[in-house]
């Protein structure tokens, strides 16, 4: 299939609206980046020093980033397993979905939506794991589910390797429209007055109206976009697989600044955080960059020692951040400079879930991981 390879603005006029979505508080980590245009920033509490309170056992790796609402922790595991876990680290419920996960979920209204490697997307009640409904696509979902409601009406949004992205009625699981890429979707799709703003396999950033499923514009970027984009102030930041970062202004539809590390030009694989001034992004080569938000500046950047695939969560001063080697790192964000850090010993690929004296993640020594105060 050809891909267009020049920015094109579409002459139809779209109507701005704010959707109505549910909003983060400090005991509820729903979507796996904090919020629906993926900011990944945290306005939890958590220890200064957090100690190992437990682990829980799935049989595979633990790919997925996990989210946790209402006190039940839910991730996926490559076993095929959605699990239900409480924040005692006992299990509550798991269900099989007869093959593996890598794609974070979603929690809304106390229902799970989490897709699977073979392109099931399904509605799960949180208290239970009992299944509502499923919706398949033709290829499978690697990226995380999102949601916009207005007038009454939710639409669950993802994307696949089918080329599609979905808009799912969240109450019902029938499919209300599909949107055409040039090629695989593998981040979440971030949604934005209105709006899905993702990237793919197609060198493109996409702008979709989430209502209609219709195609507001698309912006050349030239290269393969394996991460999630970040949404603030009408700007998008996402990372691509050939080591450049970029800014662009949704409304002008234009890249405002990049960034990259000549030296290595390694892939973004994660997702931004985005507070404040700054922007902080791990990379391939090893580094977590802090960049100033309106010029892209390097502010600070630190080497954890291995490869950064997952994406940092940053909670008040501090920007929490996994590696490939099974390192947890709690670094000054003002600075960069270590005030915490834990080795699990194997690989983290999703970013932790942070809640109210609670840090959770998995690693691919298939467990999960709960942080916090010891008593």
């Amino acid at each position: 299939m050809k891909i267009e390879r020049k920015p094109i603005i579409l002459t139809t006029i779209f109507c701005i609206s704010i959707p109505n979505v549910v909003a983060q508080n400090a005991d509820c980590w729903g979507n796996f980046r904090g919020d629906p245009q993926l900011q990944g920033v945290s306005i939890a509490t958590i220890p200064k020093n957090p100690q190992l309170l437990w682990s829980f056992k799935t049989n595979d790796a633990v790919k997925a980033s996990p989210v946790v609402c209402n006190g039940i922790i839910v991730v996926g595991s490559i076993d095929g397993f959605v699990y239900g876990i409480s924040l005692k680290g006992e299990l509550l419920w798991k269900m099989d979905t007869e093959n593996s996960i890598e794609a974070p979920a979603l929690i809304i209204n106390n229902t799970v939506y989490i897709g699977n490697l073979d392109g099931t997307l399904f509605a799960i009640e949180l208290k239970t794991g009992n299944v509502k409904w499923t919706y398949r696509a033709e290829n499978q979902f690697m990226g995380s589910p999102n949601y916009f409601e207005k007038g009454g009406k939710s639409v669950i949004v993802l994307g696949s390797y089918d080329y599609y992205l979905h808009g799912v009625n969240a109450k019902t699981g029938e499919g209300l429209w599909k949107y055409e890429a040039d090629n695989f979707i593998n981040g979440a799709p971030a949604i934005y007055d209105g709006q899905a703003v993702f990237g793919g396999c197609d060198g493109l950033l996409h702008l979709v109206d989430v209502q209609s499923g219709r195609a507001i514009t698309k912006i050349d970027l030239a290269t393969y976009i394996a991460s999630s984009a970040s949404i603030q102030d009408n700007m998008a930041y996402v990372g691509d697989y050939d080591g450049m970062f970029s800014c662009i202004d949704i409304i002008k539809r234009e890249i405002v600044w990049q960034f990259a590390n000549r030296d290595a030009n390694l892939a973004f694989i994660g997702s931004p955080s985005v507070v404040k001034e700054y922007v902080y992004i791990g990379n391939r080569d090893k580094f977590v960059y802090c960049l100033n938000k309106k010029g892209g500046e390097l502010v600070w950047k630190y080497n954890t020692g291995s490869l950064v695939d997952a994406s940092p969560v940053v909670i008040g001063k501090r920007v929490l951040i996994a590696n490939m080697r099974g390192d947890l790192l709690m670094l000054d964000a003002n600075n960069g400079g270590v005030t915490w850090s834990y080795e699990l010993g194997s690989a983290i690929s999703g970013n932790p879930a942070v809640i109210d004296d609670y840090i959770i993640v998995g690693a691919d020594d298939g467990r999960l991981y709960c942080f916090g105060n010891e008593n």
